[in-house]
């Protein structure tokens, strides 16, 4: 057994930041490289209805991950506060109830989906010409619900316990199997997109063997028991309050996805929810990079908070706010400068090049605020916060983007549509911004009382 968490109590802040975000941008980075590949193949060898089949389809995926965001980021803030302080064996059992929470809700979210698949593509606004595409991707995505939930929601505690590299190769095994295997489905056994959606199983299912082998082998500094499988309800209860913002956030972007599905469809046909799908892709790749410092921030945060030592919280902070803010600004510049060129790599469709780029260009007029929105969102999940970490999860996608989709199109069409998200981006930041100041006050009057007291 190996004690990896012990660097986060000692080590620099600027080194160990860059220690713990660097495999962490390079596993996302990857896998946002699987997603453009995969939009790529399938734009090629299927088709616009292909991508709008796979778009139509992503609520599905989004359920699964909201389920295993929520569970994996609350119990690993759980990991991380318990060994700040020293208590290993509530840390075991916290991985513990993890496995067994995985395999419940896999069970019931494939058998679920697979039982009432076609209703449910209705309900997300699919068309008659794009369901046979999002029914065949879809049913193959369900088999690997198991592996998707195991393997995102395991990855999130083993950087929680301090071991950031071995979490970056769950996502870089899966992102670069993808991509061997996309072609390989797609154009020489021409299984369409069918072979899209097996690529994306297998490649998980290796993600799980790999993962299993680490905690098997004694690689991980948590050696989990079966008596740590059995459900705890305090663990429960914990993981379930800490990881509801980011658990809510996913399932709150599969009914923005709806919204914006059946949005999409009469201003605009298959053609719209296309180029949405496309312009999703190429913000993912573009922006998911800067994700990478939230999940090495978090760890730090979460062990330095439960050891008491605020001094290293606010240091790491504020160096994760700077560094998203650069890298948010930094990309929004790049997408408004080549917006055409940026779609012309994915798909040859003139109709989604031309109505793309002046979308492309509206929806990311905000996203230079993003940075240290997501900052401020992972470090109350950290930090063990529940109902500030609620509060951001919802505030983009629900409270504030979703009456905008249904508000601006009645005046503007299609383009009131694109004009929501800047509008959100906009007002969250400036929610946020008046968050993370109150915080920071609380945290400054917290500090001087015990230093009074001492």
């Amino acid at each position: 057994m190996t004690d990896h968490s012990s660097q986060l109590g000692t080590a620099p802040i600027r080194s160990l930041l860059i220690k713990m975000s660097a495999p962490a941008m390079v596993g996302l980075a990857v896998q946002s490289l699987y997603n453009l590949t995969d939009t790529f193949f399938v734009g090629q060898g299927v088709g616009s209805l292909g991508i709008a089949g796979i778009v139509i389809s992503f609520p599905i995926q989004i359920l699964v991950m909201a389920i295993a965001q929520m569970y994996g980021i609350g119990c690993s803030s759980i990991v991380s506060r318990r060994l700040g302080a020293g208590n290993h064996e509530e840390a075991k059992h916290t991985l513990g109830n993890l496995f067994t929470l995985i395999i419940f809700f896999s069970a019931i979210i494939g058998g679920f989906g697979s039982t009432y698949l076609t209703s449910l593509l209705r309900l997300f606004g699919v068309t008659e010409g794009i369901l046979p595409f999002a029914t065949a991707y879809s049913r193959t995505i369900l088999l690997g619900t198991p592996f998707f939930m195991f393997a995102m929601a395991t990855s999130a505690v083993v950087r929680a316990e301090g071991n950031a590299r071995v979490a970056m190769w769950t996502m870089v095994i899966s992102g670069l199997l993808n991509i061997v295997l996309d072609p390989l489905f797609i154009y020489v056994f021409h299984m369409g997109i069918r072979g899209a959606a097996l690529a994306t199983v297998l490649a998980q299912a290796t993600t799980v063997m790999y993962l299993l082998y680490y905690f098997a082998k004694g690689r991980s500094s948590l050696r989990v028991q079966l008596r740590h499988f059995r459900l705890s309800m305090s663990i429960v209860r914990e993981a379930t309050a800490v990881g509801s913002g980011s658990g809510l956030r996913s399932a709150a972007s599969v009914f923005t996805m709806i919204l914006l599905n059946r949005s999409l469809a009469p201003y605009g046909g298959d053609i719209a929810i296309a180029t949405f799908g496309v312009i999703n892709r190429i913000i993912m790749f573009l922006f998911l990079p800067m994700f990478g410092i939230i999940q090495g921030m978090m760890p730090i945060v979460g062990y330095n908070y439960g050891a008491g030592n605020h001094e290293r919280v606010r240091h790491v902070i504020r160096l994760a706010n700077i560094v998203t803010t650069v890298m948010s600004a930094g990309t929004s510049l790049l997408l408004m400068a080549i917006p055409a060129l940026a779609l012309r790599i994915f798909i040859r469709d003139p109709q989604v090049i031309a109505m793309g780029t002046p979308a492309l260009r509206i929806i990311i007029l905000g996203f230079s605020t993003v940075g240290f929105q997501v900052v401020a969102s992972g470090m109350y999940q950290a930090l063990g916060k529940a109902v500030p970490a609620l509060v951001l999860a919802l505030l983009r996608q629900v409270i504030l983007l979703t009456p905008l989709i249904l508000l601006l199109p009645r005046f503007f069409g299609l383009t009131g549509i694109w004009v929501a998200f800047p509008a959100a981006d906009i007002a969250a930041a400036l929610i946020t911004g008046w968050m993370l100041i109150a915080l920071r006050r609380q945290m400054h009057q917290h500090d001087l009382a015990s230093d009074a007291g001492s």
